[in-house]
């Protein structure tokens, strides 16, 4: 799981009106913002007019010496205070609220538009950036949101209405505010420690919400492969759920905090008119105008400071707004017909007419050529060729992963960019050389593509993919947690599950990509006899450099730097194809170093 960090290093804007999209995830909570608008608006009407009550507590109340009238101001002040206090609490709260509120839908979107996205698009953008993107930039906007816009209107609104009641001031009163500051700072630390240990379980949280994205954004051919995005959506959002719940407790911690703060900022400010009335009273200072002006002096000065840092935080959350609206706006290449064509149910052709294909990120190397290929329902096809001929790009084709540059793959007789994407891939199970297994036990691995399997399905499927023994023998069966990318598991059986999950959805066409690559004798047999039993059911394609699953096929089709050179049967092509022959020859010479490497042991 990656460092969460804490976005101070992100880069800024400035301009500030890249922050402009994030207003239309305001829309749906215009009523939390109201309520936090008006009680923006009473808190800072409120601080203001506390400087106009100390001037006429002072120069009214304590000029006549009348110690009723005195007691009567101070109780309108105690009243201004808590009705203070109530609007700060009733502003933090709902503004911070709002924050986390659009913080948490601004990932769900932006993961949303991911998902779906051609997988081009993270060739070229990193999943780990884009994990921090959803993460990192997203709380960085539930900061500006949440307190730092909250903040700048306060003290831009303090600021002037500060500013213009100087003018009706004149001030010598001593800073007795000085004196309040331990006060200030013991119930910081008290709860401060509650807030930084929700601040921890928050971004806890968040991690596991970027943790999750980017475990299916990096498996992102696995998840459309098997029409995983809405399931996949549902439970991101489970997770993005959980961290807003965790962030209300911390901002209601930190509502009661900064609540409590500004009480006992005005109950330094009111022991301070208290101490100076008494001065007044005695003869020593001069009348109340002195203590308005200080404390307007204070509020003008604070608001500054204020309004400075807010800036920063401003000019963070635009950068990090630009980011995340390239995200959203990112368009998917795979374009899906307005009224996609209906496949039969009873199907299963391939056709691949004249397919040719660059890369987008190459797009001067041509990695397939003019590939022509027809595979009739429940024929076994093994692909065979050396590294880079262009194997598994076809694979990635069949899928619409990418679209041909030249050419055209038909289902049936259609061509797959008239159907529905989904449509396309329910039609496939796919097999990768490197089984991918998700963090969860082997029933939600078995289950990703068909999450309503009954139970006669799953032993079925599990039977066919020579798993459901060594599944029976774990300790808790289906219920067995596998860990992250499957560490709990050898790969000869990730491979089996990995068949198990294909053959669950029941696929027309069953793409195995090297299946039986780097595993052991007792392993391949398995998944030579899945292969066997599955002939007939289904289409099969599999690229494979073993011979032993090659000669199970119906047909060999051998591929060279992108080209389809020779199609015909293991001695047809030893006999007619020297690429092919060199394969053959390297294989048995292996195999028999391997026979002799095992009766050796065996013997030993």
């Amino acid at each position: 799981m990656p460092d969460m960090d804490d976005g101070l290093d992100r880069p800024t804007s400035r301009e500030l009106t890249s922050l402009r999209p994030a207003l239309g995830f305001l829309k749906p909570y215009r009523w939390h913002v109201a309520a936090a608008s008006c009680a923006l608006v009473v808190t800072a009407s409120v601080t203001l007019s506390i400087g106009q009550g100390m001037r006429l507590l002072i120069d009214q109340g304590l000029s006549s010496g009348s110690t009723d009238l005195l007691v009567r101001s101070i109780g309108i002040f105690a009243l201004l205070m808590v009705l203070l206090t109530i609007g700060t609490f009733i502003r933090f709260y709902f503004v911070s609220w709002v924050g986390e509120r659009i913080s948490a839908d601004i990932r769900s979107a932006v993961f949303r538009h991911l998902i779906r996205l051609h997988p081009a698009f993270f060739e070229t953008n990193l999943p780990t950036e884009i994990q921090s993107r959803i993460t990192t930039d997203t709380t960085l906007l539930q900061t500006v949101i949440g307190s730092s816009i909250s903040i700048a209107l306060r003290n831009v609104l303090m600021f002037f209405g500060g500013l213009a009641l100087l003018f009706y001031t004149n001030a010598k009163l001593s800073l007795i505010v000085i004196a309040s500051v331990p006060f200030v700072v013991a119930p910081v630390v008290a709860f401060g420690r509650r807030v930084r240990r929700l601040s921890r379980i928050s971004q806890d949280t968040l991690a596991d919400v970027g943790s999750y994205a980017g475990e299916s954004l990096r498996h992102i051919k696995v998840v459309q492969s098997f029409n995983h995005e809405h399931i996949d959506e549902l439970a991101f959002e489970e997770r993005v759920s959980i961290a807003f719940r965790v962030a209300v407790r911390r901002i209601r911690q930190r509502a009661w905090l900064v609540a409590l703060v500004m009480l006992l900022v005005l109950s330094a400010i009111a022991t301070m008119l208290w101490v100076g009335g008494q001065d007044v009273i005695s003869g020593q200072i001069s009348p109340g105008e002195l203590a308005a002006f200080i404390f307007y002096a204070f509020i003008v000065a604070g608001s500054v400071g204020a309004i400075s840092e807010v800036y920063s935080d401003l000019q963070r959350a635009a950068g990090a707004m630009e980011r995340l609206v390239e995200l959203l706006q990112s368009p998917s290449e795979l374009l899906e017909p307005s009224e996609p064509a209906v496949l039969p149910s009873d199907g299963g052709a391939l056709k691949v007419e004249a397919v040719s294909f660059s890369y987008p990120t190459r797009p001067d190397v041509e990695v397939v050529h003019e590939i022509n290929l027809t595979v009739e329902p429940g024929e076994m096809v093994a692909i065979v060729g050396p590294s880079g001929a262009g194997k598994s790009t076809l694979f990635d084709l069949l899928q619409r992963f990418y679209d041909p540059t030249a050419g055209s793959v038909l289902f049936d007789g259609i061509d797959i960019r008239e159907l529905a994407l989904a449509d396309v891939r329910s039609r496939i199970g796919f097999v990768p050389q490197d089984a991918v297994l998700f963090a969860g036990n082997i029933m939600t691995n078995l289950t990703y593509g068909k999450p309503d399997a009954t139970a006669a399905q799953i032993d079925r499927a599990l039977s066919l993919a020579h798993a459901k023994e060594f599944v029976g023998q774990l300790p808790d069966g289906l219920q067995t947690v596998v860990g992250e990318g499957g560490v709990g598991l050898s790969g000869g059986q990730k491979q089996r599950l990995a068949i198990a999950r294909a053959l669950l959805s029941e696929p027309k066409i069953l793409l195995l990509d090297e299946a039986t690559s780097a595993l052991d004798a007792d392993s391949e047999d398995h998944i030579r006899q899945s292969i066997a039993e599955m002939k007939g059911r289904c289409s099969i394609l599999v690229i494979a450099h073993r011979l032993s699953t090659v000669r199970q096929a119906d047909r060999i089709l051998v591929m060279e730097n992108g080209r389809l050179v020779a199609s015909g049967s293991h001695d047809e092509l030893v006999r007619n194809n020297e690429l092919y022959a060199r394969f053959a020859r390297i294989q048995f010479t292996d195999e028999g170093i391997s026979n002799s490497l095992g009766r050796r042991s065996t013997t030993g």
